[in-house]
């Protein structure tokens, strides 16, 4: 019995001696690996910029586009910018750019902030959104003109024009359609009432015309049509038949060349424009400044000399809403027009 126990305790204590020895295996565990630091790039907040109007943004009062303004227009344009100052408190300084193109970009990018402009070139910053219609250049008192279709009496299209009464007899569609596969005589490419606009009218009327001549100028146009041969009809300003230049050489012009539609007066005369970053408090200030200006003789000289404007009214955008629907209509490449 008793050499049973000391077996046992022999056998165990072998058996933990023989374990103490054997390799511990378990999970093993990867060396930590470092994570590389996030980087983050240090944030700066740009300054904001001045205020439209302060001496570090000054208002930018444009220049008539020209490759080389005359030294007295500049001169008018320092003395406008300072009597708008005055006039606003806010900081103007004239800029000088060398085409209309190029002022309708610099509209765009707020690089211009007051500008007189041709019709067709505001419609072009208009609908890019760059600037909006302030104050309308005007003659005998009125802002817009009108255009009509002429023809050669002796080759009988029907008249649908009462010189008597001054209006038309019927609308677009009927009196224009008698002129459908016919060649027109245009002014020129840029001309709102020699092209353009009567080009809108007729395809707003659908009316479909062969391709036009451009002849160069109304009162060739005119010439055109009384001569014959050369376009079945044509389009002017009301009335470029009585041009002094036709008086000599066509005494019996209104005898022999008739109207035969009157476009109503849509189309406006140059106008003064405001950029589309021109604050509503700031548009107000300047269109009181102009209003005093205008009103005051040696003042309203200098807007004369540099923008060749004599008298100025003020507008609404929704004035011209008539003339840029037959712009658009006319199908012409602005782009192509305004250089």
């Amino acid at each position: 019995m008793q050499s049973c126990k000391i077996k046992q305790f022999l056998l165990l204590f072998f058996w933990g001696l023989f374990a103490c020895t054997l390799p511990v295996v378990g999970i093993s565990t990867p060396a930590p690996t470092s994570t590389p630091p996030i980087i983050v790039a240090p944030t700066s907040t740009p300054p904001p910029k001045p205020p439209l109007g302060s001496d570090k943004n000054p208002l930018l009062l444009s220049l008539t586009p020209s490759a080389r303004p005359a030294d007295d227009v500049i001169n008018a344009a320092n003395e406008l910018a300072a009597r708008l100052e005055t006039l606003t408190g806010y900081h103007v300084v004239p800029v000088a750019p060398v085409s209309e193109a190029g002022l309708v970009k610099l509209l765009e990018t707020g690089n211009a902030n007051i500008a007189a402009l041709s019709p067709l070139a505001y419609v072009t910053v208009y609908n890019n959104n760059g600037a909006r219609a302030e104050l309308a250049s005007t003659k005998n008192k009125e802002s817009f003109y009108g255009a009509q279709f002429i023809a050669r009496t002796s080759d009988n299209y029907k008249v649908f024009f009462d010189p008597i009464r001054a209006e038309n007899t019927a609308d677009a569609p009927e009196a224009l359609s008698q002129f459908r596969d016919k060649k027109p005589c245009w002014s020129d490419a840029a001309s709102s009432s020699g092209y353009v606009i009567p080009l809108g009218v007729l395809n707003q009327a659908k009316v479909q015309t062969r391709p036009g001549a451009f002849v160069e100028g109304q009162p060739t146009v005119v010439r055109a049509i009384y001569s014959g041969g050369i376009c079945d009809f044509g389009a002017t300003y009301i009335d470029a038949r009585e041009n002094p230049a036709l008086e000599t050489d066509y005494p019996d012009v209104k005898d022999r060349v008739d109207v035969i539609w009157r476009i109503p007066a849509i189309i406006p005369y140059n106008l003064i424009v405001f950029s589309a970053n021109v604050t509503p408090d700031i548009e107000r200030s300047l269109l009181r400044a102009f209003v005093d200006i205008m009103n005051k003789p040696e003042d309203k000289a200098l807007v004369q000399k540099v923008y060749g404007m004599d008298e100025l009214q003020i507008v609404q955008d929704a004035v011209y809403d008539n003339f840029r629907s037959y712009v658009k209509d006319s199908g012409v490449d602005l782009t192509e027009l305004v250089k």
